[in-house]
């Protein structure tokens, strides 16, 4: 019985020294294990998965972008490594993936709330130019993105419909959260809907507390004197007695919002939305941005 355990072993030895050296004969293979430095009696055990290493260690070779990757893990390569004399293997990122890695650390300090991916994917180099009447509200965001000192004023934008209120907002915000700043953008209407939400109390610190807030289409919701007093008034304060750049975007003037603000289904309350304006005149600059509607 041992003459027969003994010889299967042997046959079994002699089939991975065969693999091994016919593994060899590929140069990718023989480099990869040359680095390794460990005797190719330990190395054979492991043909199989240094073969999907050289193959996977090939396809990154011959890559021109990650949207061509042929591994398994789309931007990675599993390949060997030692660690304290044990052969190890790991998913290692591309160069394309580690570029995209570092290019998308920002988005850690970004938390926006309701807002659809073409708005929080913004980028000051993709933002509409070509109308002059945009040139204003522009260079005033890339002068508070350049110059912003703690304390600064934001921005009351308002203007039509789909002029890109939002967009510009969102650009400038993720050139702040590059600088490590934290953001947010609230879609309000939705926002101020979900406030018996079991999530919202934890959203609403979260925003009251952030370097850059954008309230987005205030004057859009559907007033209740709740949103207006218990959420938007000591939302303002802390904002404001906290020195934290607040944004807006509306389709309504400052005055049109005074309006919309002191109706609810209570009634007329102009003290109270009086309120709430002098704290949004207190916190921004008012801009007006007329321009081409560019979801048509």
């Amino acid at each position: 019985m041992q003459r027969l355990m003994d010889s299967i072993e042997g046959s079994n030895v002699k089939a991975l020294k065969e693999e091994y050296n016919k593994a060899l004969k590929d140069e990718v293979f023989k480099k990869i294990v040359k680095k390794l430095k460990l005797n190719d009696e330990y190395l054979m055990d492991y043909t199989s998965l240094l073969e999907e290493s050289t193959e996977e260690f090939k396809h990154c070779s011959n890559c021109k972008n990650i949207m061509e990757c042929k591994n398994k893990m789309e931007g990675f390569a599993y390949l060997p490594k030692v660690v304290e004399g044990v052969l190890e293997f790991e998913y290692k990122p591309c160069r394309y993936k580690k570029k995209l890695l570092v290019s998308n650390q920002y988005k850690k300090n970004i938390k926006n709330i309701e807002v659809p991916p073409v708005i929080s994917e913004a980028s000051i180099s993709n933002i509409y130019k070509t109308d002059k009447k945009r040139y204003e509200v522009i260079n005033w965001l890339l002068d508070f993105i350049d110059n912003y000192q703690k304390g600064d004023k934001g921005l009351y934008l308002h203007g039509n419909f789909g002029c890109g209120k939002t967009y510009l907002v969102s650009a400038t915000f993720n050139e702040l959260a590059k600088m490590g700043y934290k953001t947010s953008i609230v879609f309000y209407p939705e926002f101020v809907r979900q406030a018996f939400y079991e999530d919202f109390k934890y959203n609403f610190d979260l925003i009251k507390k952030v370097d850059f807030l954008l309230i987005d289409d205030i004057g859009a919701e559907n007033l209740t004197a709740y949103n207006r007093d218990e959420i938007l008034c000591p939302l303002l304060q802390y904002r404001m007695d906290n020195q934290l750049a607040t944004f807006f975007t509306s389709n309504l003037t400052i005055d049109e919002l005074r309006s919309h603000l002191a109706f609810s289904k209570k009634g007329v309350d102009e003290v109270k939305a009086g309120r709430i304006i002098s704290r949004i005149e207190q916190l921004t600059t008012d801009l007006e941005l007329i321009s081409k509607n560019l979801r048509k």
